[in-house]
């Protein structure tokens, strides 16, 4: 306990602090010690326990809570508690959150979360049980309940009080999808009580008590048991229908948070416990918190520990060589996040197609809420178009996506070499062209700043980047270049430089064996059934309908150079190609699509395949497995957590089985 206005002492290592102002108010400050983020570990909740009862003996008339950290509330609950907790241990912890959550709910004390970064989790347990939630208007806000992404679901009272203060559906919503919502959203929807500039924001806590509280609505319609029962039959329908049964933590929530929406407290709680209890202890919960934990670490990820990264000048203004799909798209992202970018194409007519790929892909992010139009309008204007060949030594990142050429991509080296810097980083974009080529070409110069940044389709949603480093690459190169990646709002895995890299690597032989489990007289619905079954967002041959069979076909030819037969195109695919039946651009390939949607083909043959649902599956995934053992062999990557989190990230292995080296028990290298 301090007066308010005096700072902590340091030696007293903790993770909160209760401030006493003159007049009978508290403030109770988060600022964990030595982290970027505070979380809810036992000490913290202790800490926040003795605050509390300090507060209650001494009269303290309302409470507020704050954070000190620049872009964190409260980030939730240490996963390492939950995960390596014994079975005490984690009731107790799940326990003592629930009985402090529910004294902050009961006390007479006025509560307010003044709330701003990201209250996620655990966080937002807290702000629920106050009686009132006030957020800044900043973007580092963030507010949402993702357990169920983590395989758990909200146990310390946010499947109770949440369809109690939105009502059911909309809270089912926000739980099963583990949706983290801005806070206009937030405001909206009714999780926080008002919206106020971030200088504002302790102020307007402290206003706020002079204030009647909030009305809120009972939400009886959809509350009531007998609706409750619909809402929850509905839930558990669509759950299973897009799960298929893989994700235990969706179909546990969905009956929890319904049953929480009416009825006693005491008991949804106690419905919340037993849930997380066996939740936490499935495979799921295991492996999906362990790719949380690999997202952390390539956010913080080294490639070489001797390079001092505080020295190393930033990535401010870019270029783009190709006005495609894949060169649109990294336009965009460049711009949206503030970079300059010149979008440069051979011809008037590709630069203009270019800026209209651009624009529509601002004009979807205007759609989704990302941008006001003001604010897309701004970005769009940071990209400067060129048909012709323009200087280009002001740029600290030049990235090539032209056409998979590799005698074009040389020549667009060897010109980029003479319009840019020494100290201009040059990048290709390639998914699996040799780039030690593209340092050895005519004409080529500083070959240690040549490196592959593989950005995957679409770029605004996926969240890989795939690193390649050859043996020129410099390694203050390779830590400006991983820098930079984190900046834009990607994650970077560090690959060495081999045909097809990590991914299209791992990924083909199983694209090319679904190929020929058709040629072999299966259905192409049946194999995809499989897989989704499985846990893949999209079956193998659905995919390459959207890759496209012509580029699919390039690639496979490409790796096959190298590796061989099992690379080898199957008959069914060059079939395809030669009849112009390159997939959904040209709306026919293994399906046939109407208005965008996949059809099975009118003559397509009976299926004759002897293999059940599961052996299929079984036996594509293997080839992943394999593919990554291999991977691991030839030290295209060190270790097997770059694999997993790869392969999840970048063609959604499904991320409940851990990734295809967790699959295939895969150890780690000696």
């Amino acid at each position: 306990m301090r007066k308010a206005g005096t700072k902590p002492d340091p030696k007293l290592d903790r993770r909160l602090h209760l401030e006493l102002t003159d007049d009978g108010m508290g403030v109770i400050t988060f600022d964990h010690p030595g982290k970027s983020a505070n979380i809810f570990d036992e000490r913290t909740l202790d800490e926040l326990e003795l605050a509390l009862a300090t507060a209650s003996s001494l009269g303290v008339v309302a409470l507020i809570f704050v954070s000190a950290k620049p872009n964190i509330f409260i980030a939730g609950a240490d996963l390492d508690s939950l995960v390596n907790a014994g079975d005490e241990d984690l009731a107790r912890l799940i326990e003592k959150g629930q009985r402090l959550f529910q004294w902050i709910a009961e006390t007479e004390i006025r509560t307010v979360a003044a709330i701003h970064g990201a209250c996620v989790g655990g966080g937002l347990e807290l702000a629920l049980a106050c009686d009132m939630r006030i957020a800044s208007d900043d973007k580092a806000t963030k507010i949402g309940l993702p357990e169920t992404m983590l395989g758990i679901l909200p146990a310390w009272g946010g499947s109770t009080r949440l369809p109690r203060l939105i009502g059911l559906p909309k809270a089912l919503d926000l739980i099963l999808a583990g949706k983290q919502l801005a806070p206009k959203h937030a405001r909206k929807l009714g999780v926080v009580d008002a919206i106020v500039p971030k200088e504002r924001l302790r102020k307007a806590a402290f206003d706020s008590l002079e204030m009647p509280l909030p009305k809120r609505d009972s939400h009886w319609l959809t509350n009531n048991p007998l609706s409750a029962s619909v809402i929850r039959r509905l839930a558990l329908r669509n759950v299973q229908k897009k799960s298929r049964g893989n994700y235990p933590a969706l179909e546990e929530a969905a009956q929890v948070v319904s049953r929480g929406a009416h009825g006693s407290i005491e008991d949804s709680l106690r419905r919340e416990r037993e849930a997380v209890m066996h939740l936490a202890r499935t495979d799921v919960a295991a492996n999906l918190m362990r790719v949380f934990h690999l997202q952390e670490r390539a956010r913080k990820f080294r490639h070489d520990p001797e390079v001092d990264v505080k020295s190393l000048p930033g990535i401010e203004r870019t270029a783009v060589v190709g006005g495609g799909v894949m060169g649109s798209g990294i336009t965009q992202w460049f711009a949206a996040r503030g970079l300059p970018v010149v979008l440069r194409d051979i011809d008037s007519e590709r630069v203009a197609a270019g800026m209209k790929s651009v624009k529509k892909l601002f004009d979807g992010a205007v759609k989704k809420r990302v941008f006001t139009k003001h604010e897309a309008s701004r970005r769009f204007d940071l990209v400067a178009p060129s048909a012709e060949p323009v200087p280009l030594f002001h740029c600290d990142l030049v990235v090539e996506a032209a056409v998979e050429n590799l005698d074009i991509k040389k020549k667009i080296f060897a010109d980029l070499c003479g319009r840019t810097s020494p100290g201009t980083i040059l990048a290709t974009n390639t998914s699996a062209l040799p780039i030690s080529s593209l340092c050895d070409a005519p004409g080529v110069t500083n070959p240690e700043r040549i490196v592959g940044l593989h950005f995957f389709n679409p770029v605004s949603r996926m969240k890989l980047v795939e690193v390649v480093v050859t043996e020129h690459t410099s390694p203050v190169v390779v830590e400006r270049v991983l820098r930079f990646v984190r900046s834009i709002g990607k994650l970077p895995v560090v690959v060495a430089d081999s045909p097809g890299f990590l991914v299209n690597r791992i990924l083909m032989p199983y694209l090319i064996e679904a190929g020929r489990l058709v040629d072999a007289g299966y259905s192409p619905k049946r194999i995809d059934e499989a897989m989704l079954d499985f846990g893949m967002p999209m079956g193998p041959l659905r995919l390459l309908d959207e890759v496209g069979l012509d580029v699919a076909s390039d690639v496979a030819a490409t790796m096959g150079e190298a590796f061989g037969d099992r690379f080898e195109v199957p008959k069914v695919l060059e079939k395809l190609v030669k009849e112009g039946s390159y997939g959904k651009k040209s709306g026919r390939g293994f399906y046939r699509y109407e208005s965008g949607r996949a059809v099975a083909p009118d003559e397509a043959p009976p299926d004759s395949g002897s293999m059940i649902s599961d052996e299929i599956a079984e036996h594509l995934a293997n080839l992943m497995v394999e593919e990554s053992r291999r991977c691991l062999d030839e030290g295209v990557v060190s270790d097997p957590d770059d694999i997993d989190l790869a392969m999840i990230l970048g063609t959604g292995f499904a991320p409940f089985r851990g990734g295809p080296a967790t699959y295939g028990h895969l150890g780690k290298p000696n």
